[in-house]
């Protein structure tokens, strides 16, 4: 479709103050982004001319997430109403001659059902179409009343229905497509004659059609497209579709999910065939799944990336990492940003990494911190392992060689290296460089003595036993002799 003419003009210059928040409305998320966002990326693919946002509320703040895709702002401040938002955005649209005007907090919108209204207005050569939806509660919407199976005769706002119109359940979405040099001149002509004194665009489409000018509508083949978010329950409403919208999306690309309700999946999350998702799980960001995984109940990934077969116990963390092909990590295992897990490795419960290499083959089983550290293959990496890399002022590495055995309760101080093959004593604090094939014994010698403990028994025994009583014989005090009588 030619779009050379076609520009998008998108209003989110409104605070939302149903939602009771300091943020703008447009910025709240849903389906794991602003719901600005997904309007944007809903327009992209109609390759308009320019897409150009109002703004208005925490202007920067909303300028700061639409104008990297390319959008541009134009400011309406103060903020009088629908009609005034496109007024201000006349300058910007130049000598676009269709355009679509969407609300900024219509975040279920579509791409093929905007083609499909702008299709209809440009076969209809209408001088305005309404995306409508019929809805079996159309309570709060206006309505469209029709004048013919096709031809809008108004919008009516549900505080000015007539009781026979009260039956309509068509009702406006708020999205419209627009003739420019038929706007224009109905715009002018409309009146802030309510008590908001603001301009409405629903005015000017009564103008248009009062003078005999063609209205068309097209009805949406989901009504969920034209939900807006009012309300903490309506964007609540919003997420819990766009979840559902994703989740249906990779169970059709071969994805197993047990109690798909409870799995939460954000829109750029790609999981391989066969790959299962436990009850409980969210994957975020842009975390890519191979074939065959399986991420097991209550774990989280954000950001990550994972090869094929690989295992994600339960309650794991991942943040900013990579997993490569048949690694397993936990149950309650934490990657921190930055670690690379190499293929065959492994790593158990309690294990917490962070800027680290974990070589193919090697593992580190329990209750052990890596951070900032570079491991070679087919190493062991003892329970209660610690590198120490943090001074309180700077970070430094720890680097372990290939087949390295680390015993348990090691603390290694870094800056260390410790060469391939060697072996570490368990309980030592190592604070010198390994060489390779040998052995760091850093704790005190052991002495034994016998017969201390025995001994030792004994004289707590001794101590223990209650001190025999010394029994006194009371003595009675003495009278005092009664004076004689002289």
């Amino acid at each position: 479709m030619p779009a050379n003419d076609l520009a998008i003009v998108i209003l989110a210059a409104g605070k939302g103050t149903r939602l009771k928040s300091s943020l703008a409305k447009v910025l709240h998320r849903a389906g794991g982004r602003a719901l600005v966002e997904h309007v944007l990326r809903a327009c992209a693919p109609l390759r308009p001319k320019r897409t150009i946002v109002v703004v208005g509320h925490q202007a920067e703040q909303v300028a700061a997430v639409v104008e990297p895709p390319g959008a541009v702002t134009v400011l309406q401040q103060p903020q009088h109403g629908t009609g005034h938002a496109v007024l201000v955005s006349r300058r910007a649209l130049g000598s676009a001659k269709t355009f679509v005007v969407l609300p900024g907090d219509a975040p279920l919108v579509r791409t093929e059902t905007l083609r499909a209204m702008v299709a209809t207005h440009r076969s209809g050569k209408a001088a305005a179409t309404i995306l409508t939806a019929v809805v079996s509660d159309p309570g709060g919407y206006g309505r469209i009343v029709r004048k013919s199976e096709t031809m809008v005769q108004a919008i009516v706002e549900e505080s000015q229905l007539r009781d026979e119109q009260r039956e309509i359940n068509e009702i406006n979405s708020s999205i419209y497509c627009f003739s420019a040099e038929k706007l224009w001149p109905a715009l002018a002509h409309v009146k802030p004659d309510n008590k908001h004194r603001e301009v409405y665009l629903t005015d000017a489409i009564a103008v248009m059609a009062s003078r005999g000018e063609t209205v068309l509508a097209q009805v949406a083949a989901d009504p969920r497209e034209a939900l807006g978010c009012n309300t903490r329950a309506d964007l609540a409403e919003v997420d819990r579709v766009f979840r559902e919208r994703k989740r249906t999306q990779l169970m059709e690309q071969g994805v197993s999910m047990q109690l798909p309700e409870t799995v939460l999946i954000d829109p750029d999350v790609s999981a391989g065939e066969d790959t299962v998702l436990e009850p409980g799980v969210q994957l975020l960001g842009k975390t890519k799944i191979g074939a065959r995984c399986t991420i097991r109940a209550g774990s989280v990934l954000s950001d990550a990336t994972l090869g094929d077969d690989v295992v994600v116990e339960p309650h794991c963390v991942v943040a900013e990492s990579r997993l490569d092909n048949r690694v397993v990590i936990g149950p309650f295992a934490r990657l921190r940003p930055n670690n690379h897990l190499k293929a065959d490795s492994r790593i158990g419960n309690f294990v917490e990494m962070k800027k680290s290499t974990l070589g193919e083959g090697s593992k580190a089983m329990h209750l052990s911190y890596l951070g900032d550290a570079k491991i070679g293959t087919k190493a062991n990496i003892g329970a209660g392992t610690i590198t120490c890399n943090y001074d309180g002022f700077h970070k430094y590495p720890t680097s372990i060689g290939n087949r390295v055995f680390i015993g348990s309760d090691t603390a290694l101080v870094a800056p260390l290296r410790v060469g391939d093959g060697a072996y570490v004593a368990a309980g030592s604090t190592v604070t010198e460089n390994v060489p390779a094939d040998g052995l760091a014994i850093a704790r005190g010698r052991q002495v034994n003595k016998p017969g201390w403990a025995a001994r030792k028994r004994r004289e707590l025994a001794t101590e223990e036993k209650p001190r025999k009583r010394t029994h006194h014989k009371k003595t009675r005090p003495r009278r005092k002799k009664k004076a004689r009588r002289r």
